[in-house]
């Protein structure tokens, strides 16, 4: 969820955009997004970081949950966005 999470933070940083965090609220700017998008995917990448005691046939289930969070957080942002609008100024 953390890495999914970070790609939309970060390419919003990456065009100029404003795009609602938790740290500034529906007025976080690139550069807000810019360190939210960062935090984000640094603390996904050390979560899914190698161990060195797992076994190596356990990636695959480590896999298939990160895939299914990214898959249910795409979700939920589309749904929230098209119901709630969080990130468009009437």
């Amino acid at each position: 969820m953390l890495v999914s999470n970070s790609a939309p933070h970060l390419a919003t940083a990456i065009t100029g955009r404003r795009h609602l965090t938790p740290l500034a609220g529906r007025d976080s700017g690139p550069g807000v997004n810019a360190v939210w998008g960062s935090i984000n995917l640094l603390s996904g990448l050390l979560l899914l970081s190698p161990d060195r005691h797992r076994v190596p046939a356990s990636w695959t289930n480590d896999l298939l949950a990160f895939e299914a969070g990214a898959a249910a957080f795409a979700i939920w942002m589309a749904a929230s966005e098209r119901l709630l609008r969080v990130n468009v100024r009437d």
